[in-house]
This record gives C-alpha cells, structure tokens and sequence, in this order.
C-alpha cells in the first residue's frame, strides 16, 4: 500500500480533466482497503473506480482511493443460470466479453459500456432496454465510517432510472468491492428491439441472432455514435432521457409530432434527450475545448483542457434552451463533483 501526494487524477476519469488528488492510494486488495480505512490521518475519502461516470470540477482535498481489486468467480449455477461474483475493478466490457465466451446472457446489450463493475450498481447501468438490476444478484460493499462489510440484496440497492441507494441515501458512505450477476446459460431472453439493433442485425443478414450476434450489433452502433474517451475525452451520455407523465406527453408530442420516444407503461413515455438537445441546435457545436459530439448529442465531450467548470457551463446552457423550447427538464446522469 502506497499513499501518494498531489497526483494528476487526468488519466482515472473518461473525461480527461486535470484536477489534482492531495493524497492517492490504489487499492488492490480487500486487505489494502482494509488497512487504509484504519488510517485515522486520512478523515477524508473520495472513491474512483474506471472514472467513466464523473465530472470532476475541482481538486480533491481528500485521500484518493483507486479500487483496482480484480476477479471473476462462478459462485453458484443451475442448468439454466450462473451466478458470477465481479470484483469492482473489473473492466464491465471486459467482463461482457468474458460473458460471452461462456455463452452466459442477460449483459449482451450493455456491451461497449465504459467503466469498472464496481460502479455500475451506483448508476444503474443500462443501454438498448436492459439495465443492470434486470440481472443482478446482490453486491458487497464496506461501509467507510465502520469498515463493516455489508451484502445488499437487489431491493435494498432500491434501483431506479440511472438510480440506487448508493446515489441517494448511500453516496459517499459505502465503497462497493463485488458484485454478483445473475446470467442465464440457456434459453436467453433476447432483447432486440429497442433501438436499431433489429436494423443492425438485418443488414448483415441474421434472422436467428445469438448474443454474441447482439453484442456485435451492439457495438456497431455504439462505436457509430458515441466518442472513444481514449480519443476524445467523455462520460457517455452526459444528460437522462426524461420520463414524461401521459399529460405531459400529450402535450409535449401534440407540439412535436415528430419526435421519437418510447412508451414505458401506460402512464410513463421517455424521450430521448439527445433529440431534445439536437433540436436547440448544440449538435456539433465546440465552445473552445468543451462541446457537443457531432453525432450524438446527448455526449458531451473535452476536446483536450476542457475544465469540469467549462463542461457544467455548457451543460447549464442545454439544460436552459431544452427547457425554453420543450418545458422540459433534463438532468445531468453523471455525477459532478
């Protein structure tokens, strides 16, 4: 265990902001958190994992803990599912792949998704209509104050629209270290048609589709729209598409005809914040390294100094003209900090 002074954090988020950690650590051991959790010098933690979910906007004046903890085990299965336990620095695309080449389904859709495991029950991970609660089991987690590990259940994580009780009542008290996955290893539920996956997948000619088959459509749609963080500092989609109420809707869609969306119940429609903020006019547009990705709107991206300061400036202004235009409210997905 290493505690470090005054590192540059700019290559442990997405977002490629510089701001500097007065105090790092990487943690790759149940047994490093352990013991940097006693050290009563560092009253202050502040918990980064793949750094794909956060805009950071100012310095950390705090101890800096990377959770870099790797392992992927099958703790239980049946002839028909498996239960995986995912250590939190687990790459979630990598851990997809793994999937795949165990023939074990239920993530195909959320493949190309930036980010460790360990973070992915915070938000709620979701992409082209499955998210994670749909296949998760459980997760560990080490309550900071107490060091006390506790496993929360699927309903105590209380899931929501890119939500959980680690955003609300949770944030900042818990340092999630595994979480387990329940995927099945026959008879999969395919999910093909939100979004242009069904497209996808009839230009190149599958009518039969495996879930390796959707990972790949997956893929090349993602890598058709959204930005490589590698390349072009981002968080994915910055903004939540918005659920409207049906009164909502009704009036929303008698004024905008037009628009896509998606009907989530009888009384609940989402529409795509990325179309909302194309229609404003920011698609494309670059307000000096901070801007608006050219083919999808709803990524916001640091073409190379971008501050966070600058990035939630441009953000305030989506979110002014969207709710001038539409009377509609959108909300950052990302965490700022």
């Amino acid at each position: 265990m290493n505690i470090q002074k005054n590192i540059s954090l700019k290559k442990y988020n997405t977002f490629g902001i510089d701001v500097t950690a007065k105090y790092f650590c990487e943690i790759t051991s149940l047994h490093d958190l352990s013991e940097v959790l006693q050290l009563e010098e560092y009253p202050n933690i502040f918990v980064i994992s793949g750094g794909s979910n956060m805009l950071l906007t100012n310095n950390i004046d705090a101890l800096v803990l990377h959770i870099n903890i790797k392992g992927i085990t099958i703790i239980s299965e049946t002839n028909d599912t498996v239960t995986v336990k995912v250590m939190a620095g687990e790459n979630w695309h990598q851990f997809v792949l793994w999937s795949l080449d165990n023939n074990f389904g239920g993530i195909e859709n959320m493949s190309l998704i930036p980010g460790n495991v360990g973070t992915s029950p915070i938000q709620n991970i979701g992409a082209y209509g499955v998210e994670l609660k749909d296949v998760f089991f459980s997760c560990e987690a080490v309550n900071i104050k107490t060091q006390i590990t506790k496993t929360f259940s699927k309903s105590e994580c209380n899931f929501g629209y890119r939500e959980s009780f680690f955003k609300r009542e949770g944030k900042d008290k818990f340092i999630i270290t595994s979480v387990n996955i329940k995927l099945t290893k026959s008879n999969h539920t395919l999910n093909t048609s939100y979004g242009t996956i069904d497209t996808e997948l009839a230009k190149n000619g599958i009518t039969n589709p495996t879930i390796k088959d959707i990972s790949n459509a997956v893929i090349t749609i993602r890598k058709s729209k959204l930005p490589d963080p590698n390349e072009i500092g981002n968080s994915g989609s910055f903004f939540k598409n918005p659920i409207l109420n049906l009164k909502e809707f009704s009036s929303f869609i008698e004024k905008n005809p037009k628009a896509p969306y998606y009907k989530m119940s009888e009384d609940e429609y989402k529409v795509p914040a990325g179309w909302l903020i194309e229609q404003c006019g920011f698609k494309g547009k670059r307000f000096g390294d901070a801007g608006v990705h050219d083919k999808q709107a709803l990524v916001l991206v640091n073409y190379g100094d971008a501050s966070g300061k600058d990035i939630i400036h441009l953000a305030q202004q989506i979110i002014n003209e969207v709710d001038k235009k539409f009377e509609i409210c959108i909300f950052p997905e990302v965490n700022i900090i």
